[in-house]
């Protein structure tokens, strides 16, 4: 399998790239692609047990944010260590990552759920909608050799930037201070009118580029 072109043009990627330059250039030899890969993993766990540990304690949720940092590290950079150092594997990089990612999103918003910040209904909407769009990117990198890892300016290191912040919110506020909105006989903190927004926007935008490529690819008779 041929690699499929990456276009990531989203707010921070330019900034984010000459950082990333910069840590591969320095990172030692034994930081192989694999290990960034699980440390990466490992965030996603340390995200879920904040969240979850929150129901003991608002402090716990800033094991959360490191998580997410954590994270963003180790996906980040195992992708571009293998591309620096000229070690790509992509038939294997690009199925063990992805299904990683997609394994390490479920985690950490399961553990949203199990908080007392959000409904567990709610944080699976949002994790449909993102989960859908991570399909619609696989997809098309498949069927037109581009991968395109940005929508609406934004991507994965805009994704948890607001996540991050959404969690500093929850720690700023507490789960005590939410405001409950009663929807059809249920009640909706701000944080769950956050995930079902965010879920409709993403599903909104997987249903527009599958149109789209869809349409493009029928035109061409592919």
């Amino acid at each position: 399998m041929t690699a499929p072109k990456r276009i990531q043009e989203n707010l921070t990627a330019a900034a984010e790239r000459r950082l990333l330059n910069w840590i591969c250039a320095r990172l030692p030899l034994w930081w192989t692609p694999d290990r960034l890969t699980a440390l990466g993993f490992s965030g996603a766990v340390l995200i879920s047990v904040g969240y979850i540990a929150s129901n003991w304690g608002r402090d716990w949720l800033w094991l959360a944010v490191f998580g997410f940092c954590l994270n963003w590290f180790g996906d980040s950079l195992d992708g571009s260590v293998a591309r620096f150092r000229k070690i790509e594997r992509p038939n294997y990089g690009y199925f063990i990552d992805h299904s990683l990612d997609s394994l390490a999103n479920t985690l950490f918003v399961v553990g949203m759920g199990l908080s007392p910040y959000l409904r567990m209904d709610t944080a699976l909407f949002g994790l449909c909608g993102y989960l859908l769009l991570s399909i619609h990117t696989f997809i098309s990198a498949k069927v037109t050799g581009i991968m395109s890892l940005t929508y609406l300016g934004g991507g994965p290191t805009e994704v948890r930037l607001v996540l991050i912040v959404l969690t500093i919110c929850m720690y700023i506020f507490g789960p005590e201070a939410n405001i409950h909105w009663p929807f059809a006989g249920q009640l909706f903190s701000p944080f769950d009118i956050f995930a079902v927004v965010l879920g409709f926007l993403l599903t909104s935008i997987f249903v527009f580029h599958t149109s789209r490529t869809g349409i493009e690819l029928f035109r061409k008779g592919g």
